[in-house]
């Protein structure tokens, strides 16, 4: 086996792997095709929970022109699931007894080989959750794998083609097209878009992130109830009523995501990010109302900090990230056995927020992004050990409904209006909330008739009702307590006279104590002010005296200063002025010290044209260019055709007005007779309606990727315009 190519050739490769027709591939050089297709996922049980294990997929980034690939091999011939076998040949400088293994073989749902496009991994993966979320079940879908593997690209998708697009934008456009459909029911969705960066979570749709440091906004914290459900605090939950609304709420989480230039990767992330869409939905005049979450996940990539040799601040990110990862590994395999009692849910942000996602109330769908060239070989084995521990936990989806509290309060109100309907059928007598007056009064009466009677045997008879029974106890209570009021009443009487007496003769004596304190305060302050006045003429007396010796003393030191001053001075103080003007011209000399004296506009003109991403720019500004002169063109056809449709109705119109006018003239034949014309115009009405609306959804599809195609531009001149500042504070420093 040579590390160039391994391939099946009509038969001439025996061995075991080219038997069971798989097929060898050493890239570049590939015959698989785009993905293998597979048996489609079970459909789902109406109102029922539905066990099945975590689905785990794979997909192979392509290998670069730089880089050396990897050899590895994907059988499909299994009806339900795909193999990929990747083999490590082993090293020859290793000696001559080398027991290191060769073959490592993993299990998928399905493999998406180097030429998958984003539309098939849609229509595969994420698909099947949307539609489970639209039925009432939570789903979950992320992505896992090392640093550059493609986990942003395949859920967020790429910026610089519209057919780039992620699994996120082509959910939303699924989920709010289902939705426009469904009109038997009514439809609220959510989104949320939540950033764990060093174990801190925070919102990335807080319109405040961007003008604020990372420090200075609020964290958003995990808050758990009685029955262990999870709850997130400062984590806005923003309404989206369209697709248009949902990407601009995407695109605003995208800007404020924390990215950055690491060896493996130029635009990596340095976070965890949960996208997430709730949706509940209401039949109307039901009270049963479904709701369900589907969380999207990027998860950070993996890296192994001596092979990428980062320091520093990455450094620190790159830790958290390994830390966080190593705790949902830890929580994998606890899962994964089977007699274990505790998960460690709690070991981080990330685990506490998917527990429902990993073993408990949702469909879970994973994708491992492998990067198969030589020099990630290891880490890519390391992810599809991870998938298969995966692929073992089970989750039991429960169809989440409850019932609406307005209509339960409804249905519990008519329920007591009929147990009082049928008490009053039994008794006899309509009861009513309260007691009326005379019965009140009749119940006072029979309470004080029975606290005077001596007799013990007595007996206070009421009847059957306890809302007559709960009166005469608080009647009762309050006799009691006012018979006890009235005794203590007339002995503290007696007492409070004695009290006041002494306490007129105590404020007698305060009051005149009072008054000679203030009277000596008063003599004290006052001697205080003559002598603070007294001070004061002293001292301007003695600086009248003192200001004429100053003066003349002042006239002395300016003719001393003037005879000493020298020529030379003058010179070095004409220096020392010109000096300190070029300094303050110093950010804008002359066009030899190059781009920062051309100003920062043009400087700025000058980045853009050698920007990396201007070509992309440009592309996008042409397309969108055509673009819109498709649309203008279509919308002025399309308004030609509508005034078509109505000039046709207009003489359809007319004609009825002139049969009407032959009727009236001669009712025996006219209006029984068959009008050619009318039949004529109105096949011409139905043909420009066909037209009509074949044109309309042609512009409705181009005004979608005329809006996509904007929101790709903006995220470009945003990225120029963070790059620029950067570059310009570089060149401002080393020019000082």
């Amino acid at each position: 086996l040579t590390a160039v190519n391994r391939r099946r050739v009509g038969g001439a490769d025996r061995s075991g792997a080219a038997r069971r027709g798989a097929r060898w591939v050493a890239c570049p050089v590939t015959v698989a095709t785009g993905c293998r297709e597979v048996a489609p996922a079970p459909p789902l049980p109406a109102g029922a929970m539905v066990k099945e294990t975590i689905r785990v997929y794979a997909r192979v980034k392509p290998v670069g022109r730089r880089q050396q690939a990897g050899i590895y091999s994907v059988d499909d011939n299994e009806k339900t699931v795909s193999s990929l076998e990747i083999i490590v040949p082993r090293d020859l400088a290793d000696g001559f007894v080398n027991n290191k293994r060769e073959n490592y073989k993993f299990k998928f749902q399905k493999i998406f080989d180097q030429e998958a496009k984003q539309d098939v991994i849609f229509e595969s993966i994420a698909k099947p959750v949307a539609e489970c979320a639209l039925a009432g079940y939570n789903g979950t879908i992320f992505a896992y794998g090392q640093t550059g593997s493609g986990k942003t690209f395949t859920i967020t998708g790429g910026a610089e083609r519209y057919s780039d697009r992620g699994i996120i934008p082509r959910t939303l456009s699924y989920i709010f097209e289902q939705l426009q459909k469904d009109s038997s029911k009514v439809y609220t969705t959510h989104v949320s878009y939540l950033e764990i960066y060093n174990e801190c979570g925070y919102d990335l749709l807080d319109p405040r992130h961007e003008a604020s440091r990372l420090d200075d906004l609020p964290k958003v914290t995990i808050m758990e109830d009685p029955d262990q459900n999870i709850h997130l605090k400062n984590l806005s939950l923003q309404q989206a009523a369209n697709e248009e609304e949902a990407l601009n709420l995407l695109f605003l989480g995208d800007t404020n995501r924390m990215i950055a230039e690491t060896p493996m990767n130029q635009a990596s992330t340095r976070s965890h990010c949960i996208f997430t869409i709730h949706i509940s939905s209401k039949e109307p005049g039901s009270a049963t109302i479904r709701r369900s979450k589907l969380h999207l996940v990027d998860l950070a990539g993996s890296e192994r900090v001596t092979k990428t040799g980062v320091g520093g601040h990455l450094l620190t990110e790159a830790k958290y990230i390994n830390l966080s990862l190593h705790y949902l590994e830890q929580v994998i395999i606890a899962l994964a056995e089977k007699n274990r009692s505790h998960i460690p849910y709690r070991n981080s942000m990330m685990t506490s927020v998917l527990r429902d996602s990993l073993g408990g109330n949702c469909m879970t769908t994973m994708i491992a992004t492998l990067s198969l060239d030589k020099r990630n070989i290891d880490e890519s084995i390391s992810t599809c050990r991870f998938a298969q521990r995966v692929a073992l936990i089970k989750n039991e989806a429960v169809l989440n409904e409850e019932i609406d509290p307005r209509l339960m309060i409804a249905q519990l109100k008519k329920e007591i209006q009929d147990l009082k309907d049928e008490l009053a059928l039994v008794t006899g007598e309509q009861r009513t909330a309260e007691l009326s007056q005379e019965e009140q009064i009749r119940l006072n009466e029979l309470t004080e008739r029975f606290l005077e009677d001596n007799d013990p045997e007595s007996i206070l008879d009421v009847g059957p009702d306890m809302r007559k029974i709960k009166y005469c106890f608080i009647h009762m209570k309050k006799l009691m307590n006012h018979s006890r009021i009235s005794e203590n009443k007339v002995f503290s009487q007696n007492i409070l006279e004695e009290d006041t007496s002494m306490q007129a003769r105590k404020e007698e004596l305060k009051l005149k104590e009072l008054l000679q304190q203030r009277d000596s305060e008063i003599n004290i302050l006052v001697n205080m002010l003559k002598k603070e006045k007294k001070k004061a003429q002293d001292a301007l007396f003695q600086l009248n005296a003192v200001s004429g010796d100053s003066k003349a003393l002042d006239q002395c030191i300016s003719i001393n200063l003037e005879e000493r001053q020298s020529p030379s001075t003058h010179v070095n103080l004409k220096e020392a002025k010109d000096f300190s003007c070029s300094v303050r011209r110093l950010p804008f000399l002359s066009r030899q010290t190059g781009a920062m004296s051309l100003g920062c506009q043009e400087a700025f003109e000058v980045f853009k044209r050698d920007h990396a991403d201007s070509i992309t720019i440009e592309d996008n500004k042409q397309l969108l260019k055509q673009r819109f002169a498709e649309a203008k063109s279509l919308g002025e056809k399309v308004n030609e055709v509508r005034n078509k449709i109505n000039h046709l109705k207009g003489e359809i119109t007319q004609r009825h007005i002139q049969r009407a006018a032959l009727a009236v003239a001669s009712p025996s034949e006219e209006l029984s007779k068959f009008d050619p014309v009318e039949e004529k115009l109105r096949a011409q009405i139905e043909e420009e309606k066909k037209s009509y609306k074949m044109m309309f959804n042609h512009l409705k599809g181009l005004k979608v990727e005329i809006e996509h195609l904007q929101l790709l531009m903006e995220k470009a001149k945003v990225k120029l315009q963070k790059d620029f500042e950067v570059w310009w504070s570089e060149e401002a420093t080393k020019l000082q």
